[in-house]
């Protein structure tokens, strides 16, 4: 909320602009929507009302949020997009008598097919056009940027550990196999030889878990223009040959998604990685008949991530119809060897999440029972 300040400053600003463009009447509106142009650069949901409730512009953080354009909303009373519209009716009769220069509330926006977005509420009158400034938070926006900020931390962290660890661990370990196995030559007993040959075999099987740790680290990024459908239909191919039935792989796909550049490779096997860990999750499902995996594409205006806007960026699903992830393990899943199946190592969504970040991406996870949403971001050009 630190910024509301500098946002009101910033819309008085250009509010100011509009003064200087034609004439009032019919050019009035495309003056306006042109002199508020530079407000989709914010992070903040903003809508320029008239003095009578009437959308006059809405950013594009606002269209994104409430998953409609911003064509459709002009002219129409920007009160109905309110749980309770009698909370902006009475704010902007406050404002069109001067009662306050600005008055601060907490409501909820109502979202085309999806839940309630809980929101702080900012209304400001601009006295040089007589219209009236709407800027809204969503209250879970900062709780997001800061869990993502941890999963970063966390992630350069567990790098760092991992690194030292896997050294520390890989040098003594050559040394025990090394020695279990000259004590086997001096050993004439074949019931002592048993011994060292499990230090052998659990000293390999330690090598291959250290390399494993190890393998993100050392993968080379070998950066090409990347079609995200094609990685897409390549992962899909690759696990319907593994599940040939009972279970089903819909696509979604917005096939306006532009390439960017990124390594194929590696977005292959992150994505991969996702879709196995789905399709393993919904082995009761698949014996059915009925597990369902949906690969969603769609494109995300006004993303943050790392601390940094981008107009545009990926928006990946990967959605699955199993059980959920466990409450235990949900904010650890991308955590080296945390995993929720038994057997499993807990290094694939570690990989995933490590390959998508070396793209300066993201991957969260929305998980219920019935509904589990893997959701990657990618900044795209």
């Amino acid at each position: 909320m630190q910024s509301e300040g500098c946002f009101t400053g910033f819309l008085d600003m250009n509010a100011s602009a509009a003064l200087s463009h034609g004439e009032p009447g019919n050019t009035a509106d495309q003056d306006c929507a042109l002199s508020y142009q530079s407000l989709d650069w914010l992070c903040t949901l903003i809508a320029v009302l008239d003095s009578q409730g009437v959308v006059r512009f809405v950013n594009a953080a606002l269209e994104n949020a409430l998953g409609q354009s911003r064509r459709t909303m002009e002219a129409t009373e920007f009160a109905t997009c309110f749980s309770e519209p009698a909370l902006l009716d009475k704010a902007l009769s406050g404002a069109r008598s001067n009662d306050f220069a600005a008055l601060r509330f907490e409501a909820a926006l109502l979202r085309l097919g999806q839940d309630l977005l809980p929101v702080h509420v900012t209304v400001s009158l601009v006295e040089q056009q007589g219209h009236v400034m709407v800027e809204m938070w969503p209250l879970e926006q900062q709780a997001r940027q800061d869990r993502e900020e941890r999963i970063r931390e966390q992630a350069e962290a567990n790098k760092e550990l991992i690194r030292n660890l896997a050294h520390e661990i890989k040098n003594p370990l050559g040394g025990i196999r090394g020695a279990a196995q000259l004590l086997q030559m001096d050993l004439a007993t074949p019931e002592l030889r048993e011994y060292t040959t499990v230090i052998v075999h659990e000293a390999d099987r330690l090598q291959v878990l250290v390399d494993r740790l190890l393998a993100p680290h050392r993968h080379p990024h070998d950066v090409g223009d990347v079609n995200i459908h094609e990685v897409c239909e390549r992962v899909r191919s690759l696990v319907l040959i593994e599940y040939p039935q009972g279970l089903k792989i819909t696509r979604d796909y917005d096939i306006s998604i532009p390439e960017f550049r990124g390594d194929g490779v590696q977005l292959i096997q992150a994505l991969l990685n996702i879709v196995q860990n789905a399709a393993q999750a919904l082995s009761l499902r698949i014996a059915q008949g009925d597990a369902e995996i949906i690969l969603r594409t769609r494109v995300a205006r006004q993303v943050t991530l790392g601390r940094q806007r981008y107009r545009l960026a990926l928006e990946l699903h990967v959605i699955d119809n199993g059980s959920g992830v466990p409450d235990a393990i949900k904010e650890r899943i991308f955590y080296p060897l945390v995993s929720g199946r038994d057997g499993g190592s807990g290094l694939g969504l570690t990989l995933a999440q490590t390959f998508v970040q070396r793209h300066h991406g993201l991957i969260e996870c929305d998980s219920q029972p019935g509904r589990t949403d893997f959701r990657i971001l990618i900044p795209l050009p």
